[in-house]
């Protein structure tokens, strides 16, 4: 089995610059005008040119502003701050500080389409810090 994220955007250019800026990504396809796929995460990443308004999931316009949802990506990152300035000047935004637990240290962030994303530093051992073993 294979791993793919397809993230919707309104406008191509403009997503391919932030993704490959803020995360060292590499175009490895295109498809058109209607999408690319980026490389240099362990799942390939596909932007795909969806206009604000059409109709997605569940028969809901799309909509670009900040939003929720329950799934997003975690960007595991060696140095969180680090990662975070590069975002920040890649276009993204952020709604907190960084925060420390025992496990590492994260802060979410939004890419200019209102996408959720976590940038993640792991400590120590990571999640078995807190996660017991099987």
């Amino acid at each position: 089995m294979d791993l793919l994220v397809n993230i919707d955007v309104p406008d191509l250019a403009q997503a391919e610059a932030f993704y490959t800026r803020a995360f060292d990504l590499t175009v490895t396809r295109r498809f058109g005008e209607g999408g690319v796929e980026l490389s240099g995460l362990p799942a390939k990443l596909y932007l795909l040119v969806k206009p604000q308004g059409s109709i997605g999931a569940a028969g809901q316009p799309r909509s670009y502003a900040r939003h929720w949802t329950a799934v997003h990506l975690d960007i595991v990152v060696d140095d969180v701050e680090a990662a975070l300035h590069k975002a920040l000047a890649a276009g993204a935004t952020t709604e907190d500080q960084i925060r420390t637990a025992n496990w590492g240290r994260i802060v979410t962030i939004a890419d200019p389409f209102g996408h959720g994303l976590c940038l993640l530093q792991f400590l120590n051992r990571g999640y078995d810090e807190i996660a017991p073993r099987l």
